[in-house]
């Protein structure tokens, strides 16, 4: 496997930088603060006791190409008003992308009238004074790409090029798209909170094919940055999934056996996301989580820490507030192994007799590492660590039972021997418990990668069964 390309190179296209939130929008910031402010009023005037609402737009473009020829070219723009109502602790709410006042008054009325109706819940209700986001930080999240459709399809089409021309085996392509997306939103609510801003995201992908006939592999690469100038070069992103194309092809099946197994960074973050679903308060107060009561406990060996960090700027997961309003802050979800925290809404937490931890709507940029890591534990340093066992580079299928902890997923990756590659693997499934395997991480590489919110390098996890031919 060679280097994954820099997600830091400049890009060719024109953009524009602004901090203003209408740019591209067809809607003001002041106009969805008097939408909401409308919503809430009528709310009450029904007899809310309370009462949220939000209105958000997004916008976009998306272009694809395949084998050099432009496919697809869509543009997007959706609206929406959310408001959700109060009554005692009945909760009701409903939702419109009619802005007009007639379909406003209609919709908060449908949402009252719902929560007239529904059975009460004594956990339900606004967030609580003491939790509500009074000052929102700037987080650099707004990077609007000023774009054409023809500049979106060079783009591609270079990006796609590239992946043809690494080699003649390079046979065929799934296509290359750009995308360029930008949203905002503002949302209020009875308890005092008034808060919102615009964001934005952009991507560069492409899935190569490599070889002919029964002999055929696939692979795919991306960079996904919300600001366009940091998106890896077009070329860089097509020589590398073709790369990986390259890598796949004679693929063998292996014999059923036990061994470690080494998970690619972007799969490692598969990982971290199970043990958020397993701490996630949902899961918890229903029971149906395989780290019930795991607060204070180890989940992981001594040498794990998971930390979150919600206000790094241009972070993807990055938030002022959570989607109640509830004040974020950085803190370490797990402390040399042990669950210092969960990942809860104000509902899941008045469930759990405990205060809201400022995630309703996700997790806010996790980093997992080791105390063990040093800066040269690149990939191939871990594959020397790995030994003899399977370094796994796709997983396929969703089988996890996220209350038992049982794994099972279909894989293909490459066979280590000795520390070095030996061959591609395919057609294999991969099994353990989620418990067994998150204590069992005996290394996390330094070849961290961010997927989405979550930043985590190569992770070897000590024995899984992996089941063959």
């Amino acid at each position: 496997m060679t280097q994954k390309p820099s997600d830091r190179s400049s890009r060719g296209a024109s953009r524009t930088k602004t901090s203003q939130p209408e740019a591209g929008f067809s809607y003001q910031r002041d106009f969805f603060e008097d939408l909401v402010d409308t919503a809430l009023g009528h709310a009450k005037k029904l007899g809310a006791t309370d009462a949220a609402a939000e209105a958000s737009e997004g916008c976009g473009l998306s272009v694809s190409v395949r084998k050099g020829e432009l496919e697809n070219v869509e543009r997007n723009r959706d609206k929406s008003l959310g408001i959700t109502v109060y009554v005692g602790k009945k909760r009701g709410n409903a939702a419109t992308s009619d802005f007009s006042k007639a379909a406003i008054k209609q919709t908060v009325k449908a949402a009252y009238d719902i929560a007239r109706f529904t059975a009460e819940d004594e956990t339900s209700g606004l967030p609580d004074d003491r939790d509500i986001a009074r000052e929102h930080p700037a987080l650099d999240l707004f990077h609007p790409w000023a774009i054409t459709s023809e500049e979106a399809a060079q783009l591609a089409l270079q990006c796609e090029a590239a992946a043809l021309e690494t080699s003649r085996l390079i046979t065929n392509s799934e296509g290359a798209g750009v995308s360029a997306q930008q949203s905002h939103f503002f949302s209020a609510h009875t308890k005092g909170f008034r808060g919102g801003y615009a964001s934005s995201r952009h991507s560069i992908s492409v899935a190569p094919i490599a070889g002919k006939g029964d002999q055929m592999q696939r692979d795919a690469w991306y960079s996904s940055m919300r600001d366009a100038a940091e998106l890896a070069r077009p070329e860089a992103v097509g020589r590398y999934a073709a790369e990986r194309a390259l890598a796949r092809l004679k693929s063998r099946k292996i014999p059923t056996v036990q061994c470690p197994v080494l998970f690619e960074s972007p799969l490692a973050a598969g990982l971290l996301g199970a043990f958020v679903q397993a701490v996630s308060g949902g899961a918890l107060y229903r029971k149906s989580t395989f780290l019930l009561d795991s607060l204070g406990k180890a989940a992981f060996p001594g040498h794990i820490d998971v930390y979150e960090d919600p206000h790094l700027l241009k972070g993807k997961g990055s938030a002022p507030f959570d989607e109640e309003g509830v004040i974020t802050s950085a803190r370490k979800v797990v402390d040399a192994g042990l669950v210092q925290g969960y990942f809860l809404s104000t509902y899941s937490a008045r469930k759990l007799g405990m205060r809201t931890t400022g995630n309703a709507g996700g997790s806010h940029n996790l980093t997992l590492t080791s105390r063990h890591t040093r800066a040269d534990d690149d990939l191939d340093a871990m594959l020397r660590m790995l030994g003899r066992g399977l370094f796994v580079t796709e997983l396929m299928g969703q089988g996890v039972n996220y209350v038992t902890g049982d794994y099972s997923r279909g894989a293909s990756g490459f066979w280590v021997e000795n520390g070095r590659i030996a061959f591609p693997v395919e057609e294999i499934t991969i099994a353990g418990n989620l418990k067994d395997m998150l204590m069992g991480i005996e290394a996390v590489g330094a070849d961290a990668y961010n997927y989405g919110a979550k930043t985590v390098g190569s992770i070897l996890i000590n024995r899984m069964k992996v089941a063959g031919s």
